[in-house]
């Protein structure tokens, strides 16, 4: 029996990943171009579940085969210290082996936590400065045709001191027309609190692409082809089915895939009884794996406000909402656009909104019962906000 294809699990590959050519294609280029390139500075956001750690990983590997070098981290405490001390250092070490050697000396403190001493020697200094660091990577790098990708997931603003000093680095870098490439991803309102920040004005510069939904067809695609690469096989009509489940969402895509594999592995025509057993058990497994998750980070009103869309079996009208808020227009318009930018709804018509994220008007309707006054302040004015069966 062949192993299952798909590969529902967060930032993990999937065995084929449509939907996306034009800005893969976009970052090659970028590359080819040389410094200065606008793509070179590329920001990919998109709510959970639409493969921005998948991006991550495909630039990654497309700028290897152009012989790039790829520093590949998250953007968490420390990791300014994680640059110059791990990654950095070794980089450095392996493109020029004989150039120097580095050793610590002393430690005053936990390594991880600074207070180490550094010694260096011959050709290039490799010290805990992040721009000392990266700049002789770069021109080591350069001297062999290639360069450097840094690349940063989960990109938030609680770590905005530490994005600053990067930011500030590449800056310089690309200034100086070093060969740098850098790819950071986020959710929509984490990477634009970022980007509000004052320091910060070089980033809101990249190129910024929102991960949207995949058209069906392609989604057929990457339901049938990996299908048929196992030895098994799926009718058309049926992948479509498959495929208009998925809303084109792009981690519904390996969820849906997954589970209509599971559920005769040893038959080699995957039947419709198949395909509907496999669309039940994804969206049930949705619930917990992307909108529990993406509920926990919002606010009660917000939260709420989706409740009140749920009452829609369609398109809500901010009228509407706003009424069963107890709410002004006013009021509800604050949260139409928070939710906006955190790409859960999106506006389809003059004083309409819908739903962005697959199911999510269901799970609401069968798994969430929330009390926002419990999370807003003695007086504020959304403290008319109610729930109503």
């Amino acid at each position: 029996m062949a192993r299952n294809p798909f590969t529902p699990t967060f930032g993990v590959s999937p065995p084929l990943l449509v939907g996306r050519s034009d800005l893969l294609d976009d970052f090659v280029a970028a590359l080819e171009d040389g410094p200065g390139a606008p793509g070179r500075m590329t920001l990919y956001t998109g709510a959970r579940g639409t493969g921005k750690t998948v991006m991550l990983n495909e630039v990654e590997d497309l700028a290897r085969r152009q012989g790039w070098r790829v520093i590949s981290e998250t953007a968490t405490e420390g990791l300014v210290n994680r640059l110059v001390r791990e990654h950095l250092p070794a980089l450095l070490s392996e493109i020029d082996p004989d150039g120097s050697e580095t050793k610590v000396t002393g430690v005053s403190a936990p390594m991880g936590l600074g207070g180490a001493a550094w010694a260096t020697s011959e050709a290039h200094e490799v010290a805990p400065a992040l721009r000392t660091q990266l700049t002789a990577a770069c021109d080591l790098l350069a001297g062999n045709g290639a360069g450097l990708l840094l690349t940063l997931d989960e990109i938030h603003h609680q770590v905005v001191p530490e994005l600053r000093e990067v930011a500030t680095v590449l800056q310089h870098l690309v200034r100086e027309e070093r060969e740098i490439a850098f790819v950071g991803a986020g959710l929509p309102s984490a990477v634009s609190a970022v980007l509000n920040d004052d320091v910060l004005t070089f980033l809101r510069r990249a190129d910024r692409h929102s991960l949207g939904p995949v058209a069906l067809p392609e989604v057929a695609t990457a339901i049938t082809e990996p299908i048929e690469h196992a030895d098994r096989r799926i009718a058309p009509e049926l992948a479509a089915r498959a495929a208009e489940a998925t809303g084109g969402y792009p981690f519904l895509i390996q969820l849906i895939g997954y589970h209509i594999w599971r559920q005769q592995p040893r038959h080699r025509d995957v039947s419709g009884d198949d395909v509907e057993a496999g669309i039940v058990a994804a969206r049930r497994r949705l619930g917990s794996l992307v909108h529990e998750p993406a509920l926990a980070d919002l606010p009660g009103v917000a939260r709420t406000f989706l409740l009140a869309m749920a009452h829609d079996d369609g398109p809500s009208k901010m009228s509407d909402i706003a009424s069963r808020l107890n709410v002004d227009a006013n009021y509800a318009s604050q949260y139409r656009l928070r939710l906006i930018a955190s790409e859960l709804i999106e506006p389809v018509g003059h004083g309409w909104v819908d739903f962005t994220m697959p199911y999510l008007r269901d799970y609401l309707r069968e798994h969430v019962a929330l009390d926002a006054q419990r999370e807003l302040p003695p007086g504020d004015a959304s403290s008319n906000v109610v729930e109503r069966d």
